[in-house]
């Protein structure tokens, strides 16, 4: 447990400084790659068997590179990645009895598009200001908490028993009213919004926390496919860098999505 929290606080601490230590790109920029050639090398492993993994070693951090610097790709990327979260639904339901989607083509785009859509939107909202970063990171961390607490006290229907035992409609519940009552504050006091702008908001806020339910229940699929416990063992106490972020995968994206179209970009 000690060595769990530890690894969180260095983790925090790091992220902190790329968001706020200074206004040059830079850091938040390396912070990106990294996660780029980090999460190739982990994806890799829920991946059934390369010929030539370097190519997609190499692939992805320069496809990575090319959409942090192209800004007009993003709502592109975005939208992409939104419908192959909706068609990842599919998925999910129906894991394991259909699992055509796991072959070599079909996971190594779906990892390409991935962390491509993620990390620009990750380093788009930055651009906007590193708070809307520390919103969505609420929204995950307070979609888990909720989630944890509503799962423990009052769980019995299960949401995905075949891919996630642990998780409950009953502990989404409790994921969604938290974050609810979260977006709703930051409407009111921080930005102060009409009416209609706090319905959108909320709106965008609540499918951004169902997304990151989606995504960490894609990464506890493909683990299970691989026969895997983590995606790496990189953090001690916590496994890879996509376990860490497989919720942010899915929860960037898709806010960074609803931003721009609200007219936020």
């Amino acid at each position: 447990m000690f060595e769990r929290i530890k690894t969180a606080l260095v983790l925090v601490a790091i992220v902190l400084l790329c968001l706020f230590a200074t206004s040059h790109a830079l850091p938040i920029l390396v912070l990106m790659l990294l996660v780029a050639v980090i999460g190739s090398q982990e994806w890799l492993r829920l991946m059934p068997k390369l010929d030539y993994p370097a190519r997609f070693l190499l692939g992805v951090p320069a496809l990575v590179v090319l959409g942090l610097c192209w800004s007009g790709i993003w709502p592109l990327l975005w939208s992409l990645a939104l419908l192959f979260w909706l068609v990842s639904l599919y998925w999910v339901r129906h894991y394991p009895a259909k699992t055509e989607w796991a072959t070599v083509p079909i996971l190594s785009v779906v990892g390409i598009l991935l962390l491509t859509s993620t990390t620009t939107a990750v380093f788009g909202l930055w651009q906007q200001s590193p708070w809307w970063l520390m919103y969505v990171f609420g929204l995950v961390w307070g979609a888990d908490s909720g989630a944890y607490f509503a799962g423990r006290k009052f769980g019995k229907h299960k949401l995905a028993p075949k891919v996630s035992p642990a998780k409950t409609l009953e502990g989404l519940a409790g994921g969604v009213l938290l974050t609810s009552v979260y977006a709703l504050a930051v409407g009111l006091w921080a930005l102060d919004l009409s009416f209609m702008g706090l319905l959108g908001f909320l709106l965008l806020s609540v499918l951004t926390v169902a997304a990151s339910v989606q995504g960490d229940l894609l990464e506890s699929m493909l683990k299970r496919r691989a026969g895997i416990k983590d995606s790496g063992t990189l953090l001690p106490g916590h496994g890879g860098v996509l376990d860490r972020i497989d919720s942010l995968l899915a929860a960037a994206p898709v806010f960074a999505l609803g931003y721009w179209w609200l007219g936020g970009f």
